[in-house]
């Protein structure tokens, strides 16, 4: 993963390195921040509650409307009980990466 950018190609598709904000007032990607140590991560806030997967479920959505893909190839794996996540996004590396500069404006 370049330091600039947080996201990295993966077979397949795209791992996507976040920093969720549950009950944030609304469903968006904020842009990209860095973490204490300067890694780069996405910025991404929901109105949904972090109780049940409800939060996880809504950054799922979020992503996949955000990149143009469907829900199903969005996935969770890093991060479940933490505001600090991983997705991968199924597809094209070269395509999400410019749906994601859309999205986020980088």
């Amino acid at each position: 993963m370049a330091e600039d950018a947080p996201w990295e190609e993966i077979p397949g598709g795209l791992r996507l390195h976040l920093r969720l904000t549950p009950k944030g007032g609304a469903d968006r990607i904020d842009g990209i921040a860095a973490d204490a140590d300067g890694r780069a991560h996405l910025a991404a806030r929901v109105s949904a509650p972090p109780d049940k997967g409800k939060a996880n479920a809504a950054l799922e959505k979020l992503v996949a409307k955000a990149l143009g893909v469907p829900k199903r190839d969005v996935a969770l794996v890093r991060g479940q009980t933490s505001r600090v996540k991983a997705l991968e996004v199924a597809g094209d590396p070269k395509a999400l990466v410019a749906a994601l500069r859309a999205a986020t404006g980088a």
